[in-house]
């Protein structure tokens, strides 16, 4: 068995995403499921225990700040994802933990805090999944009418996740002090004001947190749409994806990898993590008499109003016997979920498959690609996407959960190590250690933005910030 201390050959990183009880819309209707986990906290601990007893780099939640698609389909509450990565922080040491969170829907000193607050609680292994919230459900709990356009939206997620890293940066690595002897806690010369203000934010800081201990979270993101690839080759650290061919695959790889080096950027350092759903058997044989199984539970009616939303059309016009209507929106006319909307209505084209065909092969992972056989087999379709130039390593999508994780941890991740391509141990600490990925540094070591120190002497001795206007004199406790 070959180590990951020994062999210098390239290595799978791999990411488990967590679903409830599992990403296959019917998995909760086995008798094996309980349709109560979306909110047990002790599920998702052991599932993470799980993962990390795999090695696997880190474990991800998707999240949106609207209750989304039909209550009746699956189980559709769930918890706010950083909340729950503290309580899963407790029971791990070692898996990196990823939560989504939208820039359309937060401000960014809020989420900044958030995020650097759970780095410190894992002991460095918070992840970021940057998303930007298609819908106007979402747009209608936040007071506005309906969601922002595209390129807007994408548009404030540039500067959002700019002023987070400047919040990230404002405390210098040395700036807590902790002196007893001196009586001095912090070096306020070391904790910078950003005073940024642009066309979407206008933030001073500094954040009320100490820079944590990977220097900026890990930053994912999950858009496909050209804006979303343009994003993704500025800032993103780790990129979700969905493909169903491996020459699709093989296309945004290059692409993407080319125009983070057009950023200035080394391409080694995004991985490009496609998700995939494996239904694994014993037997091929087993494997897709479960698939069957799953795909017997699916409830068309349900099935079928999702699929509509998706594609911007009514429920009857897609009888679920017949194909795709020609007549449906162009992908210019899409303002949200824009690379998905293209994968679904390619798939359904391609393979000429009826709405009832494509419900159940949506049913799995939405569009992600579903694999179903040996664990073997399961190994080989990984190793050929990963060996092809199509993945850095893959988001694992177990359809039914926890044997699906247990199954894949178990039986398909010791080929993997067998064959070298995956660790047999942790080497690092940090997700960005497990990612390979060096520890940011920072933008305003060396006095690149005002000092906190600089900033109150000034404002004590004349009433005015630097370059701001004369300071607010709140009423004094007599005044009031």
């Amino acid at each position: 068995m070959t180590s990951e201390n020994s062999s210098p050959q390239r290595q799978l990183h791999l990411n488990a995403f967590l679903m409830s009880t599992g990403h296959h819309e019917a998995s909760w209707r086995l008798p094996e499921s309980d349709p109560h986990s979306s909110t047990n906290v002790e599920h998702y601990k052991q599932l993470a225990q799980t993962a990390e007893r795999g090695r696997l780099d880190s474990i991800f939640f998707a999240d949106s700040p609207v209750l989304f698609g039909e209550v009746g389909r699956r189980p559709s509450g769930k918890l706010e994802p950083t909340v729950l990565l503290t309580a899963i922080a407790g029971a791990t040491e070692h898996i990196g933990l990823i939560a989504t969170a939208s820039t359309t829907y937060n401000e960014p000193f809020n989420l900044a805090r958030r995020f650097a607050s759970v780095d410190w609680v894992s002991g460095g292994r918070a992840g970021w999944n940057v998303v930007t919230t298609a819908g106007p459900d979402a747009a209608r709990n936040f007071g506005v009418d309906d969601q922002p356009a595209h390129a807007v939206r994408y548009e404030r997620a540039a500067e959002f996740i700019e002023v987070a890293h400047k919040l990230w940066d404002s405390w210098e690595d040395g700036a807590v002090l902790a002196d007893k002897a001196e009586g001095v806690w912090g070096d306020a010369e070391k904790i910078r004001v950003i005073n940024h203000e642009g066309k979407h934010f206008r933030v001073r800081g500094p954040l009320n947190v100490p820079r944590s201990p990977q220097g900026h979270p890990l930053i994912v993101q999950a858009g496909s749409s050209e804006d979303g690839k343009g994003l993704a080759a500025r800032y993103a650290d780790a990129v979700f994806t969905a493909h169903q061919t491996l020459a699709d695959a093989q296309a945004f790889y290059g692409d993407l990898k080319n125009r983070t080096a057009a950023a200035g950027r080394d391409p080694e350092t995004i991985k490009i993590l496609p998700g995939i759903v494996p239904v694994i058997g014993a037997t091929e044989e087993e494997a897709l008499e479960l698939e069957r199984e799953l795909d017997r539970l699916i409830k068309p009616e349900y099935a079928r109003i999702q699929l509509a939303k998706t594609l911007r059309v009514a429920p009857e016009d897609l009888p679920l016997d017949r194909q795709l209507p020609e007549n449906l929106p162009s992908e210019d006319e899409i303002e949200g979920a824009k690379s998905r909307y293209t994968l679904i209505v390619q798939l359904a084209r391609r393979e000429q498959l009826t709405v009832r065909q494509l419900i159940g092969r949506l049913g799995g992972g939405r569009g992600h690609r579903t694999f179903t056989g040996t664990p073997v087999q399961v190994a080989d379709a990984i190793q050929e996407w990963f060996d092809g130039g199509a993945a850095d390593g893959f988001n694992i999508m177990p359809p039914v959960l926890p044997s699906g994780l247990e199954t894949f941890v178990d039986q398909v991740v010791p080929i993997l190590q067998e064959r070298g391509l995956f660790r047999t141990g942790y080497t690092g600490r940090t997700l960005r250690e497990h990612y390979g990925l060096a520890r940011p540094e920072n933008k305003y070591a060396g006095a690149a933005a005002p000092a906190l120190a600089s900033i109150k002497r000034h404002s004590e001795w004349t009433g005015r910030a630097p370059g701001g206007k004369v300071g607010c004199q709140l009423p004094s406790r007599r005044q009031r």
